[in-house]
């Protein structure tokens, strides 16, 4: 049956004891606002994959002043108190920028080091990893991918290739410096620059002062808090279209972004999952490199990358943009099974006199129901609707009902062709600037 979802309150009864929160375009959807949202509710949060090569961005308006926090990787519940954050065993983590962003929020007075919780299977990113993550895609030239340079593939290819080093290593340190002087060495060899091993070293030798008790089994941690009717979230990072399966490869992360991604990283059986909720931007946008069929290399594309502050979280990059890509949702929906919809940034779509939406592809002067292979998308011609667009401010609607005629026109027919109802709409950027729908 349709989700309704009234209010805040009315969040965690509708959506069940464990939520999962996917992206479905190229990433940079705004998962972090609905996280947050809803992280208030639930009584724990976990990331299930990726590395800080993922920004979540959350803005809070408090006693008229706005806050803004970019996670990394720290889950986006941190801002609240009491919640229980977990690293799940899926990502790979780099222990100074953990280390950094605890120490950020200490400054606005979070303390959560006795909240959070590491997976010691999560597998670990260290300066040659960056190092090498930078190597491989200058030798790429122009077939380079685009990644941020943070190493998370290479920290991911050695996980594959059985010689990652994992959190739980470090409680045996002399078994830990043993593993890191040998993949160190190796790294140096291939690639022929320095690291200071040593360095590295000392750097984590420090960091367990702070983090040993973080690092936990935390598969069974969860089994044991569901299994006491405790709540989940379950939050991914980046979008589908850059899983490593079924994204555009080879212009893709390197884990599994999908709602499969939350099972394996985090230790939770699917049958566990009650909702899968897919963040939709109102428009597309990427980063990097690849295929984008309905970019906008005009003024339009200037227009929403201004007024929708496209700019990585984790890089500062500018994101290209272009219009609606149903084609792109749809295969997300049916790759993940999202039950709801939280549409962001419609707002950003003010001042446009027409929206289009790509509604389907050809390919070859023929039509084609699924996202083809990547070096086929390139080539594809979009097949678009268009809508009259509004020039009205939609950032203080607290109600659908208080969205321009044209605004909810768009709403509307994007449910229709997703066929997924949209119980969540961004209409701002703060916290307190979402229609529940």
């Amino acid at each position: 049956m349709p989700i309704k979802v009234k209010n805040a309150d009315d969040i965690k009864s509708k959506l069940g004891q464990v939520v999962y929160l996917v992206g479905t375009q190229w990433g940079d959807e705004g998962k972090g606002k609905l996280a947050d949202i809803i992280s208030e509710k639930y009584d724990i949060i976990a990331r299930a994959a990726g590395g800080a090569n993922a920004g979540h961005t959350i803005c809070i308006n408090h006693e008229e002043v706005s806050k803004k926090y970019i996670f990394h990787l720290l889950p986006s519940g941190a801002l609240h108190v009491g919640k229980i954050c977990i690293i799940g065993n899926g990502t790979v983590i780099h222990i100074p920028t953990l280390l950094d962003e605890m120490h950020s929020l200490r400054e606005h007075g979070i303390e959560i080091r006795d909240n959070l919780f590491i997976s010691d299977r999560a597998h670990l990113i260290f300066d040659y990893h960056l190092q090498a993550d930078s190597a491989q895609e200058d030798r790429k030239g122009v077939g380079k991918v685009g990644t941020t340079k943070r190493g998370i593939g290479p920290a991911y290819e050695d996980k594959i290739a059985r010689r990652g080093i994992r959190a739980g290593d470090l409680l045996n340190f002399g078994y830990f410096v043993k593993k890191l002087r040998a993949n160190a060495e190796r790294y140096m060899k291939e690639y022929g620059f320095e690291t200071d091993i040593e360095k590295e070293i000392n750097v984590h030798k420090d960091a367990i002062q702070m983090i040993e008790g973080m690092i936990i089994n935390t598969s069974e941690y969860l089994d044991k808090a569901y299994k006491e009717g405790k709540t989940i979230v379950a939050e991914g990072a980046q979008g589908t279209q850059l899983d490593i399966d079924f994204g555009t490869y080879p212009y893709v992360t390197s884990s599994n972004t999908i709602s499969g991604g939350a099972c394996t990283g985090l230790g939770i059986a699917p049958n566990k999952i009650n909702t899968v909720l897919g963040i939709v931007k109102a428009y597309t946008t990427r980063v990097g490199e690849g295929p984008f069929p309905t970019e906008l290399s005009s003024y339009e594309g200037e227009m929403l990358q201004e007024h929708g502050s496209e700019f990585g979280a984790s890089t500062g990059r500018p994101r290209r943009c272009g219009w609606f890509d149903a084609m792109v949702v749809k295969e997300a929906i049916m790759l993940n099974g999202i039950t709801s919809i939280n549409l962001t940034k419609l707002d950003v779509l003010i001042n446009f006199q027409t929206i289009k939406i790509g509604v389907g592809y050809k390919l070859n002067g023929d039509p084609i129901t699924s996202m083809p292979l990547s070096q086929d998308l390139g080539s594809v011609e979009v097949q678009y609707e268009e809508m009259p667009g509004w020039n009205e401010d939609i950032s203080k609607a607290k109600t659908f009902k208080d969205l321009p005629k044209n605004a909810q026109k768009y709403v509307k027919r994007l449910e229709e062709i997703l066929e997924v109802p949209i119980n969540f709409i961004g209409v701002g950027v703060h916290r307190d600037e979402m229609i529940f729908r």
